[in-house]
């Protein structure tokens, strides 16, 4: 009988913590969508500030920006971090054109590859078409020497989410230059890494090797890249461009933390990315990120919920081009002797959220499936292994044992608009980004809750 009591008890406890969490997940997400401010930040962040690429005078402002948001909603700690980062500018805008045996003329949309050298003027040079990376490798330098390569991978439509057929193009992009460089081109243009068929031109971070001819690149239009690709298939083809981009000195730059204490100082970590592309005004990279980040600590707040432990909120600066934000956070914690045990990114975008990926153990995947049934009201449905995100990722050479998360979305959408012209707050869907706020507050506290 006693055992039969205890077993009751047990259960009548397990229902109870559950309801509890019911109720009080309710009503983070009645504070999302019936008062969230969530909108209203993003929007002050892409439109009085706008782009905010690392080592600019945007970036500098939106720290400022962040510090004098944070601490108008009275957390118990706001504080810059402070950091060193790399400087690179684009210049003036890119030119280029390209000319068939016929005569024809046409103008392209290009945007310089973060981190490119540029052209010293204006370059002209024979285009040789090359599927991927791994088809450049097996050409010989008599093939490239001189030549502008055309890498023309396209995204696999087939993939239903997005983020595979990104990371299986990612190679032209971030390789792809120095690949070329070894061969003695003279210049690289890709295909954007994209999902539409458009006129928008992605840029984003390229790495030189050390020791390798440093050449420009340069991303290209979808639609652009389709028909060079025609015309290459008719003729020789020669391309002409011309960037005007440079590398500076490194400079100082800042973190942005806020925190609520707790019971204890054991450290759950969440954030987004504060800088973007110089280009659009970074709304769903890493804007989005930034608002849920905030969002989700303002919404914490304002219901007096009371951490077991402390609740950190960090507005990482450089992802896009360094990731010097996550690295020094890391080194930083790990001097510090500081406890973490949680880390949750949200670098995905203003979409609609449909749960949290996983970087963890089995068991670790296991513990978070654990809160599906819980969710499933919400539309929080997947949890599975996967990914956390670049700004926090680097916590795991210090800490291995710890748990990261990173918000999924419904990424249909995503490689519409990532760092490119089109990444405005005006593409940012106001309830899917209030959403998004309240799920991250939501793995918040459950995580601090149970761990």
């Amino acid at each position: 009988m006693k055992k039969i009591i205890l077993l009751l008890l047990t259960i009548t406890s397990i229902n109870s913590f559950a309801q509890t969490d019911s109720i009080f997940i309710r009503k983070i997400y009645d504070e999302a969508l019936e008062r969230g401010e969530s909108y209203d930040n993003l929007r002050s962040l892409c439109k009085d500030i706008g782009a905010r690429i690392t080592g600019s005078a945007e970036a500098e402002m939106a720290v400022k920006w962040g510090e004098k948001l944070l601490n108008s909603y009275g957390f118990d700690n706001v504080y810059l971090q402070e950091i060193e980062v790399p400087h690179w500018e684009r210049g003036t805008k890119e030119a280029a054109w390209i000319i068939n045996e016929k005569g024809e003329t046409l103008k392209l949309d290009i945007l310089a590859l973060g981190g490119s050298v540029g052209t010293k003027g204006l370059i002209s040079g024979e285009v040789i078409g090359v599927e991927n990376v791994k088809a450049l490798q097996q050409l010989s330098e008599n093939d490239v020497k001189d030549k502008i390569v055309f890498l023309n991978q396209a995204f696999d439509k087939k993939n239903i989410e997005t983020f595979k057929s990104y990371g299986a193009c990612y190679p032209i992009r971030g390789e792809g230059t120095s690949e070329a460089g070894k061969l003695n081109a003279k210049a690289v243009v890709i295909r954007s890494l994209a999902t539409p068929e458009d006129d928008f031109p992605h840029t984003g971070t390229m790495r030189y090797e050390e020791g390798v001819n440093k050449i420009p690149g340069a991303a290209m239009s979808t639609n652009n890249a389709t028909l060079l690709s025609k015309w290459l298939k008719q003729g020789k083809v020669t391309l002409k461009m011309e960037m005007d981009c440079k590398k500076y000195e490194n400079v100082k730059s800042y973190n942005v933390i806020a925190e609520m204490n707790g019971k204890d100082e054991k450290i759950i970590t969440w954030g987004g990315h504060l800088d973007s592309w110089d280009v659009g005004e970074g709304a769903h990279d890493d804007g989005a990120g930034i608002a849920h980040s905030i969002e989700a600590l303002r919404i914490l707040k304002t219901l007096n919920y009371k951490p077991n432990h402390k609740l950190r909120c960090v507005l990482f600066m450089n992802e896009e081009n360094g990731n010097m934000g996550g690295k020094s956070y890391a080194k930083i914690a790990s001097e510090n002797k500081e406890e973490h045990i949680c880390a949750i990114e949200s670098d995905r975008g203003g979409f609609l959220p449909i749960g949290f990926d996983v970087s963890g153990t089995d068991k670790q995947v296991a513990f978070v499936n654990e809160f599906k049934k819980l969710l499933s009201g919400f539309e929080l449905y997947r949890f599975r292994k996967g990914f956390g995100g670049v700004d926090i990722s680097p916590l795991k050479e210090y800490y291995p044992n710890m748990i990261q998360l990173g918000l999924a979305i419904n990424s249909q959408a995503y490689f519409n608009y990532h760092h490119t012209h089109n990444d405005v707050f005006e593409n940012v869907n106001k309830r899917e980004l209030e959403l998004g706020g309240a799920a991250m507050a939501t793995m918040i506290y459950l995580m601090d809750k149970n761990l």
